[in-house]
């Protein structure tokens, strides 16, 4: 349980309007970042929305890591993402790890605006 949990709303976001609807590509990109930090993929699962004429409408994805998650919801019409990123482990501090992961997730939305948050969770002792 001991790790910190990443939150964030990305307002405006100026990346290419493909990242928020292409789900194969935002897939591949979020599972990548996760190795790129050296966390433990496990698995993944990812949602392509569809508006009432069919067409592309947004993203629901996560990918589970033995350290926890990274969570990912687009809102292509306003531009917008929100983020989650919780990495933990009972016996070691993968605080940096977190925090990278979320910097270079971040980034690549290129939001004009961020609403962000951070929690401490957990906090156990190891025997």
């Amino acid at each position: 349980m001991n790790g910190l949990h990443l939150i964030a709303d990305l307002h405006d976001c100026r990346c290419t309007p493909s990242l928020l609807l292409d789900t194969p590509s935002l897939e591949a990109y979020c599972v990548d970042a996760c190795r790129r930090h050296g966390l433990t993929v496990v698995g993944k699962q990812f949602h392509a929305f569809r508006d009432e004429a069919g067409q592309a409408a947004g993203v629901t994805g996560t990918v589970i890591l033995a350290e926890s998650h990274l969570a990912i919801h687009t809102w292509p019409e306003i531009g917008a993402v929100t983020l989650d990123v919780y990495v933990c482990n009972f016996s070691g501090d993968n605080s940096a790890r977190a925090q990278a992961l979320f910097a270079e997730v971040l980034a690549r939305f290129e939001p004009a605006r961020i609403e962000r948050h951070a929690v401490r969770r957990g906090q156990l002792v190891a025997p």
